[in-house]
């Protein structure tokens, strides 16, 4: 029998279901993704550290869990609220349930919620913090709503460092062809350095993909050893939290701008604005999904995509010579920016997808004949 599960938010107000996953108590910034498949990449992110996320969709857990859909090591999500836990599971690549999952990794469920009416009532206040709870806990709801109140503000929040890898790796991983294709692998292939916010693997694989060697380092890597590794390119990935916290990686970014390409991805790319000169913000309740259309605005064409921010690039930020390139039509959020001269470019939404469209694969097409042929001069120049 399924036990009492309550989501209790900071302003007071408190939604009921029941609970699967664990039993317990714990807290993280409330937010809800518009995504109609892949809630196991979405646990597995590691850009929704110390967050709970509340899908739109009604019917979850419907295709189980597999060992191919994995973003990183482990969920990541502080609780998983959804409208119904689908007591049926049918996928030819099922290897368990999504309650069995969520209990061998420590997380907190919420079934039979009122998604619409928490949706709602985050989209007219804003995201905010909350608490999740099943079992015994779930009835003492004046403790949980104090709790809330007094757990983690996100905004100015350094959440990397307990996100990134210890030691770097090499990757060498590729996409499974049947969802994206065969790619030829060159025989040299050049040297990228990809710094570790909490990065996704399938931004990975699409690296590998196209033939490029990926070593992954952590986060705080100073840039004097990563150009010390000769790289080609780098590049800089997603993550959670307040990107304005992590000022050891703008540092860094400052000291690699103008000497190799550099490609950012959402946490990466705000990053990328903050080294140049710009600015971030909090959003009301940010972008989560795989629906958001963005233009972009050097060709006019509109991509469908995927996103997962809660901060963006604001839209006075002087970036000393870089341009933006891609708006999110929904609310003319920056999406993208360039900056010639020194090499590099960045996008506030996901290209690898996992889970959402491939509309924007091209990127790191670009981001390939950068490195290229920065490589190319890199060997003249030695030869």
């Amino acid at each position: 029998m399924q036990k009492k599960g309550v989501l209790a938010l900071e302003d007071g107000s408190v939604f009921s279901g029941l609970g699967f996953g664990v039993e317990g108590v714990k807290a993280g910034e409330l937010v809800f993704n518009t995504s109609m498949t892949g809630y196991q990449e979405i646990l597995t992110d590691p850009s929704y550290y110390e967050q709970i996320v509340t899908m739109t969709v009604p019917h979850v857990g419907n295709t189980g869990i597999n060992l191919e859909d994995v973003e990183s090591s482990r969920v990541w999500v502080s609780g998983f609220v959804v409208r119904a836990l689908s007591p049926v599971i049918s996928s030819w690549r099922n290897k368990g349930s999504l309650d069995a999952y969520l209990r061998e990794q420590g997380v907190i469920g919420l079934t039979e919620m009122p998604t619409r009416a928490i949706v709602r009532h985050i989209r007219e206040k804003g995201a905010m913090r909350a608490v999740v709870a099943h079992g015994e806990a779930a009835h003492d709801t004046a403790a949980l709503v104090e709790m809330a109140r007094t757990s983690l503000d996100m905004s100015g929040a350094n959440l990397v460092d307990a996100v990134t890898t210890a030691e770097p790796y090499n990757w060498v991983e590729p996409s499974n062809s049947q969802w994206y294709g065969a790619h030829a692998i060159a025989d040299s292939r050049p040297l990228i350095v990809a710094y570790d916010y909490g990065i996704k693997h399938n931004i990975l694989r699409m690296m590998a993909d196209r033939g490029l060697r990926v070593t992954v380092v952590p986060a705080q890597t100073p840039h004097r050893e990563v150009l010390a590794m000769n790289p080609a390119g780098v590049f800089l990935s997603n993550g959670p939290g307040d990107p304005a916290a992590v000022t050891y990686a703008v540092d860094n970014i400052r000291g690699l701008l103008g000497q190799v390409p550099i490609f950012g991805i959402c946490l990466g790319h705000q990053l990328l604005a903050l080294a140049l000169g710009g600015k971030t913000e909090k959003m009301r309740f940010g972008h989560r999904g795989g629906n958001q259309p963005v233009k972009n605005l050097l060709t006019g064409v509109v991509e469908i995509s995927a996103h997962n921010h809660g901060f963006a690039v604001t839209p006075d930020s002087d970036l000393r010579g870089g341009e933006v390139t891609h708006i999110n039509l929904n609310d003319n959020t920056i999406e993208g920016l360039r900056h010639v001269e020194l090499k590099a470019f960045s996008v506030q939404y996901h290209p690898e997808a996992s889970p959402g469209p491939h509309d924007s694969l091209y990127l790191f097409d670009e981001f390939v004949k950068a490195v290229e042929q920065n490589a190319a001069e890199q060997g003249a120049m030695n030869a």
